[in-house]
């Protein structure tokens, strides 16, 4: 018998009738599946929460290397106007596995922090850094395999659209997919895990906070479309409170979304039943979200009021996460999913300025998020984790960078083993052996198959069925490995 993989990868190459093979894959992993993942218990508490970084972040300005000589040279010389003084850079108490040290942007002092101990506490590390990582069908073993096309390779590379689509898919090979890899997620475990969700009960476990995402639409789960203020409402008056018009934004984000033209056929599908879902449940969960009391005698308002932060959509998106987190045990609910998105990264001009106000941001955002987590013991049950539509040319064309494919990404969280810098962290010399060209374009050694298997590991989806949430994990990866793909994880 062929597995999904064999058969994924035939009916990618012809490109026909490819979306009704994942669904029947997924009805024959739904139906089979009998016990919750791994034999974990469904009253572990777990979230993973998403943070998309919209537009294509330029994270080798993000992540510098500082060994001389070497790294920090080439950097140099590929960046030229664009380069950040070495000693600006914030260093990292960290080498990676070939002994190079690292700093990262001054902007991100707060990031640097939960890197190195948050504190100061060597023993409180809380984030990682994985590096030079994208979206693959399979291994690229060197440039040469690139230029000569001995791999396959993702369709529409350097493309927003179809980037960010293959980033919350899983799926590069240029199928049709109607389906995130969240949302498939959410298919195999949401009724196996949330087990408290009985007699008709029903709250589903995807929330986003940035209107619908291909990332968490599955074949039978759908996502519960929140905004900062709470759950989205369906009737109402023509009220111009930002409340009001924070919700109506996110309605027109989900209704004109682009993806709604691309994804017609599965909104036909579940919108009734999405729809259905979140009026009976948004004015309860708007109750609870309201009110999230205490946790552990620590009140959940008070904590979020105190973190500093940002006011403005990241920092309110991050807060309502909180909230939305906090009241996992209100709503019936083992593990979550809550996507985010920042966008504004597509930094073609003025990169320095843009990208330092917008990094000073995220670093609010995220170091606030982290703390409110630890102050109510919430820190060991999420994960955060960044994901962009691709890496950006390490050559200026004179102000910014332009579209390219390999990042650098943060993974944060109680569970992740932090302090490490982690995956292969490539020559950044123009026309070196990691550089395929147009002035500095980097090609990845580390999937975003790996990256999302290690995530689903710790979430609770079983080795049997990765291959049906990731369905090229097999081509980097044994799902059945006793180890993690990459070992972010602590």
């Amino acid at each position: 018998m062929r597995s999904r993989r064999q058969f994924l990868g035939e009916a990618s190459c012809a490109a026909i009738g490819s979306t009704s093979v994942l669904s029947t894959l997924l009805n024959l992993t739904m139906a089979n599946h009998a016990a919750a993942a791994n034999g974990e218990a469904a009253g572990t508490r777990k979230a993973l929460v998403c943070l998309y970084l919209g537009g294509g972040c330029d994270t080798f300005n993000f992540l510098v290397p500082m060994d001389q000589p070497g790294g920090y040279d080439d950097y140099v010389a590929a960046r030229t106007n664009l380069a950040i003084p070495r000693n600006q850079l914030i260093p990292l108490n960290a080498t990676d596995s070939f002994g190079r040290s690292y700093g990262i942007h001054p902007a991100c002092p707060r990031i640097a922090e939960m890197f190195n101990g948050l504190g100061g506490d060597p023993a409180a590390k809380r984030l990682s850094l994985l590096t030079n990582i994208g979206t693959l069908v399979e291994p690229i073993p060197d440039k040469q395999a690139y230029l000569q096309r001995l791999v396959s390779l993702p369709q529409a590379l350097f493309s927003h659209r179809d980037q960010t689509e293959q980033w919350q898919t899983s799926v590069p090979q240029g199928m049709q997919v109607l389906t995130g890899w969240a949302g498939r997620c959410a298919d195999v475990i949401h009724s196996a895990l949330n087990t408290d969700q009985t007699g008709g009960y029903y709250m589903p476990m995807n929330f986003s906070l940035s209107g619908n995402s291909t990332f968490q639409i599955g074949e039978s789960e759908g996502q519960f479309v929140i905004t900062d203020s709470g759950a989205l409402t369906f009737t109402g008056t023509t009220s111009n409170q930002p409340a009001h018009r924070a919700k109506q934004a996110a309605i027109s984000a989900t209704v004109d979304s682009p993806i709604e033209e691309h994804y017609q056929n599965l909104f036909q599908r579940t919108h009734g039943r999405i729809t259905a879902n979140s009026i009976a449940r948004g004015e309860e969960f708007q109750n609870h979200f309201d009110n999230p009391g205490t946790i552990d005698g620590v009140d959940v308002n008070a904590v979020i009021e105190a973190a500093g932060f940002p006011d403005n959509r990241v920092g309110r998106n991050l807060a309502a996460a909180v909230r939305t987190i906090a009241i996992r045990d209100k709503i019936s609910l083992h593990r979550q999913t809550i996507f985010v998105e920042y966008g504004g990264w597509d930094h073609h001009n003025e990169l320095l300025q843009t990208q330092a106000a917008m990094l000073t941001i995220l670093d609010q955002a995220l170091y606030a998020f982290q703390q409110c987590l630890e102050q109510l013991g919430l820190a060991e049950d999420v994960i955060t984790f960044t994901a962009s539509d691709f890496g950006r040319t390490l050559r200026s064309n004179g102000q910014g960078t332009d579209h390219a494919w390999a990042a650098n990404q943060m993974v944060l969280g109680g569970p992740v083993g932090g302090g490490q810098v982690l995956g292969h962290f490539p020559s950044l010399a123009i026309d070196g052996p990691d550089d395929i060209g147009r002035g500095g374009r980097i090609f990845p050694r580390l999937s975003v198959d790996e990256y999302f298997c290690e995530l689903m590991r710790w979430f609770g989806v079983s080795n049997g069925d990765m291959d049906t949430v990731l369905p090229n994990i097999a081509n980097f990866y044994d799902p059945t490995s006793s180890t993690n793909p990459i070992g972010f994880l602590a």
